[in-house]
């Protein structure tokens, strides 16, 4: 069916049912930034396969509502459709809350599944809505209905990730949480995040492309762990494993009933920004709940001594196969056929290469020219093109080894640039330096040094649409909470372990893109009669592209950080290198 066949099945199912606008997240049923096929109804309903939007469907009109790393994607993939595209955080475009007060009247019913849309936004949606006495239909999945070859659930194999990666046993990281549920004086732990489950329990699976979980719920008391997950993704050894750490598997869809037989009077704690509408709704009315933030997502964040001595080698094995993957593409563009797929393929092969490899962390963003100003452009067979030799590409792209997550972006010189080109890869550059060189007082968060990345372009009255770093999962989800540099927005103090990306960028409609990408672990530097201060240690060990850099654009403390950050990638890199790749590495990181 194509959308517009899509959008008219839903309504005439909308209409029998007496649903007047139909809420369709991204999310799955816990809250996930990115889902599996099974989840995909907001792809399947608008035709849009970013990462990030939402869709609202009424009887007379279709909208999608994402962010500005989606705007161009949005704009093309939506063309011919009827589906109307709202630019979130643009002046006078309505928030779906705005759009739906208006939209509403007296009387009228919203629906959605109620698995895929958290408490808190439900309980937000009753209040914003209540004074029109809006009535609420949440228990099925209109999507589902219409959806004829929908996907099954996913069920890949479980793996368990051994002490020497994580550190810390999965009964140590339970006996840490339940004292902080004795602190706060809660019964019951109720965790539906999967990449927290898969950190509690040292888990790991691929029930989404790409970010290493397993789809679950946790329940966790004094005397027991729930696991609430599919039994045929778990081999023997792995439940016996489990039950040996008192841990008791349950089938997936029986967590609702079980919360509702939580005893009255106990005290349950639970994230409603992360638990779905509906399992919440499960709970009986005579229990207390405590509403935060989940207890794990600190301790995850806060990589131990053993996880960051095994991300700095993950990072070694990750710059041995970007460096080579850019000597490559130096080499041989305009030589051979070489398209952002092949490219991207390449790449994926080299890392491959690496012992203790599993995946890559995201599919690859290999773009070039005008694609690359579309922040997270990945080709496809439909919009793949050649690398020619003048230009930029921009490659975003990662990897998941046993020793940790990467994601590094390099934009690379193909050949002649323009005078633009170069002066932007600069500025962006500039950014870049300042972020990874700061020091700062304990207690900073995020939105204190966001400004350091973009002062070189706001000078300009210049910037980009999306966050300068976000935090990163230890074998896990490559975009990790709470850490992250955001000027609007972020409130967690960065916290000594926490990796988080330093990867400021600059894009120009149709022409080219650019983003400098590593990945920086918070550390402490001295501490004086002021406080503790803070600082930065790059993992990330890639050359950035001498070739695009205007030195004049570039001040003296400026080039001794690049100098000093390119020494020391020639040192950890070049030993792993053939002959020819390491003179080419010298070169290529030469001081300036």
């Amino acid at each position: 069916m194509t959308v517009t066949e899509r959008l008219n099945a839903l309504r005439a199912l909308m209409k029998e049912k007496g649903v007047d606008a139909y809420l369709v997240p991204t999310d799955d049923f816990h809250a996930s930034e990115y889902v599996g096929d099974y989840f995909k109804c907001r792809k399947y309903i608008t035709g849009f396969t970013g990462s990030a939007g939402t869709a609202v469907i009424t009887m007379d009109m279709a909208g999608l509502w994402t962010d500005g790393r989606y705007f161009i994607q949005a704009a093309q993939q939506l063309e011919g459709t009827t589906v109307e595209l709202f630019k979130m955080g643009e002046p006078e475009v309505p928030t779906i809350h705005e759009f739906l007060k208006e939209k509403l009247t007296e009387g009228m019913c919203l629906g959605f599944d109620g698995r895929t849309v958290s408490a808190a936004e439900a309980e937000e949606l009753k209040e914003l809505l209540s004074d029109k006495k809006i009535r609420f239909s949440v228990e099925e999945d209109l999507i589902g209905e219409i959806w004829t070859e929908r996907p099954a659930l996913s069920c890949e194999p479980v793996m368990e990730l051994d002490v020497k990666w994580a550190g810390e046993s999965r009964a140590e990281k339970c006996a840490r949480i339940r004292r902080k549920m004795n602190e706060k004086q809660a019964d019951v732990f109720v965790l539906t995040s999967l990449d927290d489950i898969a950190w509690l329990l040292n888990l790991r699976g691929n029930d989404i492309h790409c970010c290493p979980v397993v789809l679950s719920y946790l329940v966790l008391t004094e005397e027991e762990v729930l696991l609430f997950a599919n039994e045929k993704a778990f081999d023997q050894e792995i439940l016996a494993n489990l039950k040996k750490d008192r841990v008791v598997l349950k089938p997936y869809n029986d967590i609702y009933t079980y919360v509702h037989t939580i005893p009255a009077g106990k005290t349950v704690i639970l994230s409603k920004a992360n638990a779905n509408s509906r399992l919440v709704n499960s709970l009986p009315a005579e229990i207390k709940i405590f509403d935060e933030e989940n207890l794990t997502l600190l301790p995850k964040a806060i990589k131990n001594h053993t996880e960051i001595e095994n991300e700095r080698i993950a990072h070694i094995k990750d710059g041995v196969a970007v460096t080579k993957f850019i000597y490559w593409l130096k080499q041989n563009v305009g030589k051979m056929e070489i398209t952002e797929l092949s490219a991207a393929e390449h790449l994926f092969q080299l890392r491959k290469e690496q012992e203790n490899f599993l995946d890559n962390s995201f599919d690859p963003i290999v773009s070039y020219g005008g694609h690359a100003a579309i922040c997270h452009y990945s080709p496809s067979p439909e919009t793949d093109i050649p690398l020619e030799p003048k230009g930029l590409a921009l490659c975003d792209t990662g990897g998941h080894y046993l020793e940790g997550s990467t994601d590094i972006t390099r934009t690379i010189a193909l050949g002649e640039l323009t005078e633009k080109e170069r002066k932007y890869f600069t500025l962006v550059l500039k950014g870049h330096l300042h972020l990874s060189d700061a020091k700062f007082r304990y207690g900073c968060c995020g939105q204190n040094l966001d400004y350091i990345a973009r002062e070189p372009l706001w000078r300009l009255g210049e910037d980009y649409n999306h966050g300068t770093g976000h935090g990163v999962g230890y074998l896990l989800n490559v975009h990790e909470g709470p850490n992250s540099f955001r000027w609007k927005s972020s409130s967690a103090v960065l916290e000594e372990g926490m990796i988080t990306s330093n990867e400021p960028g600059y894009y120009v409609e149709n022409e080219f893109g650019i983003r400098h990408e590593n990945l920086i672990v918070c550390k402490k530097a001295e501490k004086t009669a002021f406080g503790q201060f803070m600082c930065f240690e790059n993992l990330t060990m890639v050359p950035f592209d001498l070739d695009a850099i205007d030195p004049e654009l570039l001040d003296t403390y400026e080039k001794g950080l690049l100098n000093s950050y390119h020494a020391e990638v020639y040192e950890k890199i070049s030993p792993y290198l053939t002959e020819e790749e390491k003179n080419w590495l010298k070169e290529y990181t030469r001081a300036i």
